[in-house]
């Protein structure tokens, strides 16, 4: 099972873009961009080349089909259906953990698939924010650890990979038209995920 067992200080996190809010934040951003800015649902917002009500209506990203062609190509021992005995995760499997970023944002989600002995150091800037999440971020009062909390922040999951193998996955991951970027690694710590920059 990929559990999150093998995960090492040194290992590399990979995130990769969200397309919106997916199914988390709705009672805040309902608040910033209806009761604080006053939107109503039909406005257009220049920012985001959209309505409000259309850009909080997007289509969450499905991440499904990208993760099973990872796991096929770098982590075949721990595929349902593998010709191994031992379906269980081993040194040659690159791929660590997967988080998906969904409610409690980095800060809950992450520590999830972490051991107890390593944290995650997360490089706030390393990926382009989405314009919806520039706006909440703008306009929204919010202190940007709750933010990070909250939101995905532009990024719907992360994907925990040894580091040999960080830029050759990356590599595979644009090929697949997703978008995604380093964005941090893994430390020594007590299961934590940090936000820094």
């Amino acid at each position: 099972m990929l559990d999150g067992k093998t995960i090492r200080p040194g290992d590399m996190v990979i995130g990769l873009a969200s397309s919106g809010l997916h199914t988390n934040g709705y009672s805040l951003a309902r608040k910033i961009f209806f009761e604080q800015m006053k939107l109503k649902p039909t406005n257009r917002v220049a920012e985001l080349g959209n309505t409000i009500g259309d850009e909080l209506l997007k289509v969450h990203v499905s991440y499904g089909r990208l993760i099973q062609a990872l796991l096929r190509k770098f982590n075949s021992n721990v595929l349902p259906g593998s010709r191994r005995k031992d379906r269980r995760q081993d040194a040659s499997s690159p791929i660590n953990g997967l988080a998906h970023i969904t409610g409690g944002g980095f800060v809950d989600n992450i520590p999830r698939v972490l051991p107890k002995n390593c944290d995650v150091v997360i490089r706030k800037g390393s990926w382009e924010m989405l314009p919806i999440f520039q706006i909440i971020q703008a306009k929204g009062g919010v202190p940007e650890d709750e933010l990070y909390q909250v939101f995905n922040m532009g990024i719907g999951m992360t994907i925990i990979i040894s580091p040999e193998k960080a830029d050759s996955t990356l590599r595979f991951i644009h090929a697949q038209r997703q978008r995604a970027w380093l964005i941090g690694e893994v430390v020594r710590g007590t299961g934590r995920a940090k936000l820094v920059g």
